[in-house]
């Protein structure tokens, strides 16, 4: 009698969930989740990601209970457990999916020596996390693509996994499932108030709607701020609740499709850069000389939305608020402490994956060096000023206004520019005065990177 274990990861998914489907053709299946110590101690596990977990494992555990199986959760070293449970059931195979950060990969390292003296074979899955796996689209001579243009025409071009079918029921054996702890027990600490909920079946309802009623205003409108034209699936794509081969299966040929389509290749390239280079997670990709500043009141301002740039802060207090931000948002606030406030990326990246549901360290990490310039972006010192941003990406003032109340009585031009403000207005308002030049300060950083 063969016996699986499917090791759930970032795959918190029965649809198009390819190591379910493997692991489900034994004749007997144990899905397992580890509760990681060694991640739960680290600084990647914070207060709102914690909360959207338990949500998808909750989720998860009723799915699998509807095709007769169940949640085996269990807390300790991935691969002491799962060679634990291997023991116990007799299982002959384990599967899981492949994934790009340097402790993923060394976790499956890990796995494979633990099941080596067992006779219990280790599977690893393939474009699960991913659309394509990374590594698969390299270019001639090389090990990854730098340059996202080029990537995105082989991506395109390139043969997608077929939708795996969700099993039709689970033969589960008997045994102890364990119960889910608490947030608080996991990560206490205090919550963004207006959190998304977690799971796949919030994900899919989610991208149902997203199909039916959002996308078709997607490309015109993805960059407007306050109208939030954009999907909000990124949370439930990080923790595997919805599949990129999937979305991509669905997404059709018009313009706003294609555009959705291509961020989602997006989140490919930088995948396959992280695993390319598991460094560029904390090191410059393409270091750039940067002396950066050490300022703690400025980041403080930065991080509280209180730097006197309203744009800036209206961004970083819906991060603060939703656990989530704008993609334009996210562009313009870092490009402002990078940039702008020359403080180091890695204090940005930290800030976000602290707060962030969506906390990706390829996605999160790649991006914030692509906007330092220190990354893949073929203009390293391109600046967004955040005055003509806000002008372009919310010109009535509407999305400053939602995030920055104090501000609402304001005209979208001051709130725009708040060289505009009357400084006894902001004093009436309780709103500081900016805490940088911002044109001077950008104009140094050009002059820093060598440029006029």
């Amino acid at each position: 009698m063969r016996t699986s274990i499917c090791l759930f990861t970032r795959d918190l998914r029965v649809h198009d969930n390819p190591v379910l489907q493997h692991a489900a053709r034994a004749d007997r299946v144990i899905p397992l989740f580890v509760l990681d110590e060694a991640v739960l101690r680290g600084p990647f596990t914070r207060p709102n990601r914690t909360a959207f977990l338990l949500d998808c494992l909750r989720d998860l555990r009723t799915s699998l209970g509807e095709l007769g199986g169940g949640l085996v959760v269990r807390t300790g070293t991935p691969a002491t457990e799962v060679a634990g449970l291997a023991d116990e059931v007799g299982a002959t195979e384990v599967h899981v999916a492949a994934d790009v950060s340097a402790y993923a990969q060394a976790r499956e390292d890990s796995l494979r020596e633990a099941l080596r003296t067992r006779e219990c074979a280790l599977h690893v899955h393939d474009a699960v996390v991913t659309a394509h796996p990374p590594g698969d689209l390299v270019p001639g001579g090389k090990d990854h693509f730098a340059v996202f243009t080029p990537y995105f025409h082989r991506w395109a071009a390139a043969p997608m996994r077929r939708v795996a079918a969700t099993p039709e029921a689970l033969r589960m054996p008997r045994l102890r499932t364990g119960k889910l702890p608490t947030r608080e027990e996991l990560c206490p600490g205090e919550l963004s108030p207006e959190l998304p909920t977690g799971g796949e079946s919030a994900g899919r309802q989610l991208a149902r709607q997203w199909f039916a009623d959002g996308i078709a205003e997607y490309e015109s409108g993805h960059d407007d701020l306050a109208g939030d034209a954009t999907s909000r699936l990124s949370p439930y794509l990080h923790f595997g609740c919805v599949s990129p081969v999937e979305l991509v299966d669905r997404a059709g040929n018009s313009e706003p499709e294609r555009a959705f389509v291509r961020q989602l290749a997006w989140r490919d390239f930088h995948h396959q850069v992280l695993a390319a280079r598991p460094a560029s997670s904390h090191r410059d990709y393409r270091p750039r000389g940067d002396q950066w500043r050490e300022d703690p009141e400025a980041f403080r301002a930065w991080c509280d939305g209180r730097t006197g740039v309203p744009l800036v802060d209206a961004g970083m207090r819906q991060l603060a608020a939703e656990g989530w931000m704008h993609n334009r948002a996210r562009m313009i606030t870092a490009c402002f402490l990078a940039k702008t406030l020359h403080l180091d990326w890695r204090l940005g990246a930290q800030h976000f994956l602290d707060l962030l549901v969506d906390g990706d360290i390829a996605n999160n990490n790649m991006n914030w060096q692509w906007m330092a310039g220190t990354g893949t972006d073929t203009r390293p010192n391109r600046v967004l000023n955040p005055v003509r941003q806000a002008e372009r990406y919310d010109p009535t003032g509407e999305y400053i206004r939602r995030y920055v109340p104090e501000l609402r009585s304001l005209p979208a031009k001051a709130l725009h520019d708040p060289r505009r403000i009357d400084p006894a207005d902001l004093d009436r308002l309780g709103y500081p005065a900016p805490i940088v030049d911002v044109d001077a300060a950008n104009a140094q950083f050009r002059a820093d990177r060598g440029q006029p």
